[in-house]
C-alpha cells in the first residue's frame, strides 16, 4: 500500500488516527472514488487482492464495489494507525431480513468508541462514520441514519430515513471475517445470476453538494436544489456521463461494450443510437 499515492488520489493530506481523521478519510474516498460495477456487468470477476485493487483504483483511476472499495479503505486505515475490524453484512434493501453475506464494511475503534465506517455501499450508504452504540438518529450529509437491533437475526441493522419511513440497508454481526470469506463472496456477487451486479449497471458518486447515481440508464442527481432525473439515451451520452459525471477513465470502446450489454439485458431500446 503506497499511502502517499492513495492520499493523492483522494486529494487530502495525511489525516490523524482520530474521529475527525476517520470522517475526513471516509468522506474523501467517497467523494473521489466512484462506486461502480462495470467489471461484473461485463463478466469480469474483480481482483480483490490489495495489489489488484490499488492498480485499478489508484493507478488506473477506476472505482469499484464494496469488496474493492472497503479493502482499499481498510489498508489505509491500517497504515494510518486506526484499529479496525471487518464485518460481513447481509443486504436488506427494505426487506425484513437479509440474504447472503454480500457486503463488506469496517468497525473502527477510536478512543474506546466504535464507529461503522463504510465506503462501499453505493448510493444510500452513509458518507461519514456512524457511532455504533448510538440508537438515536444520526445525521450525515447523505441523509439520516439509525441502528436497530434485530435480536432474532442476531444482527445490528442500519436504516436510512426516506420520505416513506425508515428503510433497512443491511444487517451485520461480529463473526470474524477471513480473506477467504471475501474472496468467495466476491465471486458469488460478481457471477451469481440472482445478484444484481452482473445484470445491472450501478454507479454512485458523492459530491460536496450532494450525490449523483446511475441505475442502467436512469440518472439521478441530488443537490441543494432538490432531485433531478433523466434517462441516458445513447451510446455517446453514456460515454460522456461515465467519463465526466462519474470521473471514470472509460474510453469509447468500453462505453460501447457497456451499452451493448445493457441492450442485451433489455435495459435500453435496441434502436437507440
Amino acid at each position: 500500500m503506497d499511502l502517499d499515492r492513495y492520499l493523492d488520489r483522494l486529494g487530502i493530506e495525511k489525516p490523524a488516527p482520530d474521529a475527525d481523521g476517520l470522517r475526513r478519510l471516509q468522506s474523501a474516498q467517497m467523494n473521489a472514488v466512484t462506486f461502480e460495477n462495470i467489471d461484473p456487468l461485463l463478466g469480469v470477476v474483480p481482483d480483490v487482492t490489495l495489489d489488484g485493487i490499488f492498480d485499478k483504483i489508484v493507478g488506473g483511476g477506476r472505482g469499484g464495489y464494496c469488496f474493492e472499495l472497503n479493502t482499499l479503505f481498510g489498508a489505509a486505515l491500517a497504515d494510518l494507525g486506526f484499529k479496525a475490524e471487518r464485518v460481513m453484512a447481509r443486504v436488506r434493501n427494505g426487506a425484513p431480513k437479509g440474504a447472503q453475506r454480500s457486503h463488506l464494511a469496517w468497525i473502527v475503534t477510536v478512543d474506546g468508541e466504535e464507529w461503522l465506517a463504510d465506503t462501499g455501499f453505493g448510493g444510500s450508504g452513509a458518507s461519514v462514520p456512524l457511532k455504533l452504540a448510538e440508537r438515536d438518529v444520526q445525521p450525515a450529509p447523505s441523509g439520516d441514519y439509525r441502528f436497530v437491533e434485530d435480536a432474532p437475526a442476531g444482527e445490528l441493522v442500519l436504516e436510512r430515513k426516506t420520505p416513506d419511513g425508515w428503510y433497512s440497508l443491511f444487517g451485520f454481526d461480529r463473526v470474524p471475517v477471513r480473506d477467504a470469506d471475501i474472496e468467495a463472496a466476491n465471486f458469488v456477487t460478481a457471477r451469481w445470476d440472482k445478484a444484481p451486479f452482473p445484470s445491472n449497471l450501478m454507479l454512485s458518486r458523492h459530491r460536496a453538494d450532494g450525490r449523483i447515481s446511475l441505475l442502467n440508464t436512469a440518472l439521478r442527481v441530488e443537490d441543494r436544489g432538490g432531485v433531478t432525473k433523466r434517462t441516458v439515451g445513447s451510446r455517446d451520452e453514456m460515454h460522456r456521463v461515465l467519463a465526466e459525471d462519474f470521473a471514470l477513465p472509460v474510453d469509447r470502446p468500453m462505453a460501447e461494450r457497456i451499452w451493448r450489454r445493457l441492450e442485451a439485458l433489455g435495459h435500453v431500446e435496441r434502436l437507440a443510437s
